[in-house]
């Protein structure tokens, strides 16, 4: 019995929490706060003029973009550590100015980790799939919640991150298995040892290369990908997310592709928008990526 496909799109929105907020857009790009920094990024789709134009005066940190959209290099206002202490719910994780706009997470994804908190906790010790991991917090929201977790990513330093997140969240010791590998030869093997997981998190980069030259494209790769990754949902399992940040994808292009991963399972397969909110009353919403997800009913 193939999935029920929803009729209409899901607007995953992610609003301020402590730790972080969208607190303008506009002009190409925005403004956020991550801890005690305010920094300014690029954003294309931002047309509009800023609404709080004095909050821009005197940022922390400015992302100069130089060519590609993710290259460019930083210029800081003050002198900035290294990394710094951030958390959503019960996770920590460090911030960090990275080479590539972002800081070591990506803020939209609250919106995510909040729906797989709430799946996990209503399993018992379920175990988990994190695929293209990057530095784990998904894998410590999915830990914390009660689930055995399998974390994998083909940079090594990306798991060296994760693994330090995890301490500072205080789950050093928790089930999470730490895998710094191509995802396409992990799961091709997981598939043959005839493992089993009651939950998949797959969110795989536009492009992208495993620690021993592996390339990674997404329109020619993730549909074998996706199918492989059904095939290695258990009988019991709840959910397969699958999030994608590509120009030329969209949300029911990825629900076409779940519905015929797991055209066997019936179940939902939901779809649409991550979004990050502006801060404050009326605020304005850019949306960022788009996600799939099948879940069992």
């Amino acid at each position: 019995m193939p999935p029920r496909v929803a009729d209409i799109p899901d607007i995953m929105r992610t609003r301020a929490w402590r730790d972080y907020a969208l607190l303008d857009s506009g002009d190409g790009r925005k403004l956020e706060r991550y801890g005690r920094f305010t920094v300014v990024r690029p954003e294309p789709q931002c047309f509009w003029a800023p609404s709080k134009p004095k909050l821009w005066e005197r940022p922390d940190a400015v992302f100069d973009p130089d060519g590609d959209e993710d290259e460019g290099r930083w210029r800081f206002s003050k002198p900035v550590p290294e990394s710094w202490t951030l958390g959503w719910d019960t996770v920590k994780f460090h911030g960090r100015f990275t080479a590539f706009r972002h800081l070591a997470f990506f803020p939209e994804q609250a919106a995510n980790w909040a729906w797989l908190k709430d799946r996990v906790e209503q399993l018992e010790r379920p175990r988990v799939l994190n695929l293209f991991g990057y530095t784990g917090v998904a894998s410590l929201v999915c830990a914390a919640a009660g689930a055995q977790v399998t974390h994998v990513d083909a940079s090594k330093k990306s798991v060296a991150y994760a693994r330090e997140n995890a301490a500072l969240s205080g789950l050093e010791s928790a089930p999470i298995r730490w895998i710094t590998e191509d995802a396409r030869k992990y799961v091709t093997r997981e598939v043959k040892r005839g493992s089993q997981y009651e939950g998949i998190i797959l969110d795989p980069p536009k492009y992208g290369r495993g620690p021993t030259g592996e390339v990674w494209r997404l329109f020619e790769d993730l549909p074998e990908l996706a199918r492989q990754c059904a095939a290695l949902l258990s009988d019991r399992a709840s959910f397969l997310l699958l999030n994608a940040y590509a120009a030329r994808v969209s949300g029911p292009a990825l629900a076409g592709l779940l519905s015929d991963a797991c055209a066997e399972r019936g179940g939902r397969i939901d779809w649409g928008e991550l979004v990050l909110s502006e801060d404050g009353p009326n605020g304005r919403e850019i949306g960022l990526s788009f996600f799939a997800r099948w879940s069992a009913e």
